[in-house]
């Protein structure tokens, strides 16, 4: 359950994030204008945004969180470890959007001669939520250490 679980917040946690990079930030970045007018000012300035790139950045999470869903479902690892696995994942998932984010962002900046930062807010709720499953996957192996060291108190 933790496994099918992780890989639903991982795809999700995607999912977020292609949106941003490739709706919320260009209309919050160009206010005024929609996506076609956008993409066509790229067009036209030689720029893209690149989403086969960025969808294929993006999709090494859900990938990755296939391995504690399959290591949980045959009993390799425990419910802890694939919560913990996940948690690294989606900690991880901080990097994954830099890299992903960073070409159209960059495109953004040459075409309108604007900052290539977000500007819609979302990047920033993604930021948060890496923090917090970092934070997820140390307790996690605080927990593991405690379980371990009772096992160990035990036998």
């Amino acid at each position: 359950m933790v496994g099918a679980a992780g890989l639903v917040a991982v795809v999700a946690y995607a999912a977020v994030a292609a949106v941003q990079i490739l709706v919320w930030n260009p209309l919050a970045a160009v206010p005024g204008a929609t996506l076609a007018e956008i993409s066509g000012t790229l067009d036209a300035t030689g720029e893209t945004f690149d989403a086969p790139m960025v969808l294929g950045i993006l999709a090494v999470g859900p990938m990755l969180a296939l391995a504690p869903l399959i290591l949980a479902w045959r009993n390799a690892v425990s419910a802890l470890g694939a919560a913990a696995s996940v948690c690294l994942i989606i900690a991880a998932g901080a990097l994954g959007y830099f890299a992903a984010s960073f070409g159209p962002g960059m495109s953004l900046a040459d075409a309108y001669g604007i900052s290539g930062a977000d500007y819609a807010p979302w990047g920033r709720v993604l930021i948060l939520v890496s923090a917090a499953a970092l934070v997820g996957a140390a307790a996690c192996g605080v927990l593991a250490l405690r379980r371990a060291r009772g096992a160990t108190m035990e036998g």
